[in-house]
């Protein structure tokens, strides 16, 4: 099982062939010497001595900015800083820079390691990739391209589990969705039911006491019918016996 990723350590130091003034001799060599104290501590990350290291770099590039070897060096003490970011950008730089192959390689393999540390898992392994393109033999880049491509297919089988977990809660959601939808036409329909029956009830009694008041109605005009029967009977009557006195005139 992988535990963790490989950081190549290039401490580049003064050859005899070097003449750089004595200040930058003794920036570059009081930086190598913190970075190795910070190395020799086992228990913890000495943050501290690091900086320290980098701030010595940093003074020896003040005065020749742009030396490739002591870049690396403080890049390489940027990356022990968990400062990863910074890394990147320096190793990253420097790999556009750096004309030495096997140099160039070693610049892919740190800016992989600064690219994962930050989560960037695809980037990291195209920078791995490359550094083997330029150095094929060297076994830790493979150890840490394999450990990258791990982490990738984790992260995939995460996202498919997630993917698979959204999908079934929005499935879920549906048929909650549709069963409530359902309740609710049930209980509309119930509704308009009852709503239908209270009116024809309201319909029922108002047509009853319509017939009640028609049947009134009909049995008035049928006695006043039969009132008028009798007064023209009346009248007929009278008329009768005017005309029988009249004749017996």
């Amino acid at each position: 099982m992988m535990k963790k990723i490989i950081f190549i350590l290039a401490l580049f130091i003064l050859s005899a062939g070097y003449s750089f003034g004595q200040k930058e001799r003794k920036f570059v060599r009081e930086g190598n010497k913190l970075y190795e104290q910070a190395l020799s501590d086992t228990k913890k990350l000495d943050t501290v001595t690091f900086n320290k290291a980098e701030i010595a770099y940093r003074k020896a590039l003040n005065l020749k900015p742009k030396e490739y070897k002591w870049n690396f060096n403080l890049a390489d003490a940027l990356y022990k800083q968990k400062r990863f970011s910074e890394a990147e950008k320096s190793f990253k730089a420097l790999s556009t820079k750096c004309t030495d192959k096997m140099d160039k390689a070693r610049c892919f393999h740190n800016l992989g390691n600064s690219l994962i540390m930050q989560n960037k898992i695809d980037e990291s392994i195209d920078a791995y990739k490359d550094a083997l393109r330029l150095n094929p033999k060297d076994m830790d880049t493979k150890y840490n391209l394999a450990y990258a491509q791990s982490q990738k297919k984790k992260q995939n089988d995460k996202n498919n589990k997630n993917n698979k977990n959204n999908k079934n809660q929005q499935n879920k959601n549906n048929k909650n969705n549709q069963n409530k939808n359902n309740q609710n036409k049930d209980q509309n329909k119930n509704q308009n039911k009852d709503q239908n029956k209270n009116n024809q009830n309201k319909q029922d009694q108002n047509s009853g006491l319509s017939k009640s008041n028609a049947q009134s109605i009909l049995q008035a005009l049928d006695n006043e019918e039969k009132n008028n029967q009798q007064k023209l009977r009346k009248l007929k009557a009278q008329s009768a016996q005017r005309q029988k006195i009249d004749k017996d005139w």
